[in-house]
């Protein structure tokens, strides 16, 4: 590990050697041994590792959070030293928090907003603990002025407000449960129906499902710069087919899942070629396509998933490279 900065190493080991982020749960159990993630490790247990982070972060102070030896800290699909990036620059976060968390794996999750300087970005972030120690750091973070518009010189997530959904913070009642692998390959059917959209639905959406991406309302909403699609609700847009040119969504993973509160947590890159220019929607209208240059989008995109069904989807990307690979991802042959 690898802390950039101006601390010394001396004091990054003495704060990996006294930190202790989850003092009340092991202070329960003084039998457990040292260097091991409590048992009851729970929600709140896990929301302490990302407020600890998050101070952490905007003190630009790496060193107060324990790191494990071989932690790894990615910042917009780059990975980075610990220390670096955002580290630097953050001034404060804003009121919009959103946590989820897993402690079956111990991965938690972070939505919010965050000002550098002058600028203010939405963000999310996923932190995998084990043993005590922070393992994997994860953060996408949607800087407005590097994002690249989508059409016409115009980014339209520019303007983005990121508010509270009570929906998202709802526990599911038990009777309208899935299982974590039934949630997953709920929101994996999502990103099947994303890509090359054509109007087959491969998940289920519920009625009252609304999608914000950066911030942006862009369903059940006909006051976006996105065009008449956004004021269709979530499988009325898919059914049409209005995203044929999502060529193809990889390096898909989903590493979190919140059962008690029904979210999944997904990851991924959707890839346009920008070859398709117009296309035929199921209705028989003929469109063009917004997307004419080759590029990627790198997402992190939360689902809320009741009763089997998509109700709430919250999502943050970014433009990346065409065909950029994932750090977190081995390559296939």
């Amino acid at each position: 590990m690898s802390v950039k900065g101006d601390m010394p190493m001396k004091r990054i080991f003495a704060a990996l050697a006294v930190a202790t982020v989850c003092s009340v749960a092991a202070a329960n159990d003084s039998r457990l041994p040292p260097g091991t993630l409590p048992p009851d490790c729970d929600r709140a247990c896990l929301y302490v590792y990302i407020d600890k982070y998050l101070d952490a972060l905007v003190h630009h102070d790496a060193a107060r959070l324990p790191w494990a030896p071989n932690a790894r800290y990615t910042e917009n699909n780059v990975e980075l030293a610990i220390g670096d990036g955002a580290w630097g620059t953050v001034t404060k976060l804003g009121d919009y928090k959103l946590k989820f968390a897993d402690s079956q794996t111990g991965n938690v999750g972070f939505f919010g907003v965050l000002t550098e300087s002058s600028d203010t970005s939405g963000f999310a972030l996923r932190l995998k603990v084990a043993e005590r120690k922070i393992v994997e750091a994860e953060t996408v973070i949607v800087r407005v002025n590097d994002f690249g518009a989508l059409t016409g010189g115009v980014n339209p997530f520019a303007n983005g407000k990121f508010v509270d959904k009570p929906i998202l913070n709802d526990t599911v009642a038990p009777n309208q449960r899935r299982p974590r692998e039934r949630m997953i390959s709920i929101a994996d059917g999502y990103f099947d129906t994303l890509q090359l959209n054509d109007g087959q639905l491969f998940t289920e959406f519920d009625p009252a499902c609304n999608r914000i991406e950066n911030g942006l309302q862009t369903t059940n909403n006909p006051e976006t710069p996105l065009g008449r699609r956004s004021a269709l609700g979530c499988a009325e847009q898919f059914k049409l087919g209005n995203y044929r040119y999502d060529d193809r969504l990889r390096a898909r993973r989903f590493p979190l899942v919140d059962e008690e509160r029904g979210l999944v947590l997904g990851m991924g890159f959707i890839d346009h070629s920008g070859r398709l220019g117009t296309y035929q929607l199921t209705d028989g209208r003929t469109v063009e396509s917004v997307i004419r240059r080759p590029h990627s989008f790198a997402l992190m995109e939360l689902f809320k998933i009741v009763d089997g069904k998509i109700r709430q989807i919250e999502a943050v990307f970014i433009t990346v490279p065409y065909n950029m690979p994932s750090p977190w991802v081995q390559p296939g042959p």
